[in-house]
């Protein structure tokens, strides 16, 4: 019979994944630059698995396998997140319909388009890059927050929408300087405007809605 005193596990809240993805950006930074510094060793995965604390000394070699279970999928997201890639599994034909999902693909798709369209000299423009690099982040952590059945834990959604909030930011903060050095015309300058609001408000917006809701699962 179970411990009826047993506790359910808890959810965690919106800061404590924030705290828990900090932890895994330092440690994606830490296996890039130890990727950098041995990417030519012919040893070179036992040294990144060693210097990241993947390897059990104490079992040697033949630990590896064991020590290493499910290090393989955290390498594939690191991998996948600097692919601009979803940084979790998810139904993709439910996720592809949701309206924010929809907003920041096209709006990703809709830049990379007008960017090219002006040539090398705005396709290579600092604040350009910077622009098409946190409009990619910001789908990213949109379809992040997006993926998984509805009863998936509102804080890691949270969490995710508050790091697409903080990408849209930055990318107004490039679009200013896009502005600025009028790289896109006017038409095309109004249209990047009116999108990067868009999904920015939409964020703001969802942010708020499951925040509510999880006020409402507190109270159950």
């Amino acid at each position: 019979m179970a411990d009826e005193h047993e506790q359910p596990e808890r959810e965690w809240d919106e800061y404590e994944w924030e705290r828990f993805l900090q932890n895994q950006d330092l440690r994606t930074e830490r296996y890039l630059e130890l990727l950098e510094r041995y990417v030519d060793h012919p040893e070179r995965d036992v040294l990144i698995a060693k210097e990241m604390g993947w390897f059990d000394f104490a079992a040697g070699e033949d630990g590896w396998e064991a020590s290493c279970a499910g290090e393989e999928e955290e390498l594939e997201r690191f991998e996948c997140e600097l692919d601009g890639e979803g940084e979790a599994d998810a139904d993709e034909e439910a996720l592809e319909e949701h309206p924010l999902y929809r907003i920041a693909f096209d709006l990703t798709v809709w830049l990379d388009s007008a960017l090219e369209a002006r040539g090398e000299r705005v396709t290579e423009h600092p604040a350009a890059m910077e622009l098409a690099k946190q409009t990619c982040i910001l789908g990213g952590k949109v379809a992040a927050a997006l993926s998984g059945p509805e009863e998936s834990e509102l804080g890691m959604t949270i969490a995710y929408l508050k790091r697409a909030l903080r990408a849209a930011n930055l990318a107004l903060n490039a679009y200013a300087e896009v502005h600025r050095e009028h790289l896109l015309g006017r038409v095309r300058d109004k249209q990047l405007r009116s999108r990067l609001f868009q999904v920015r408000d939409a964020v703001v917006v969802l942010i708020g809605e499951t925040r509510a809701e999880w006020k409402r699962r507190l109270e159950r």
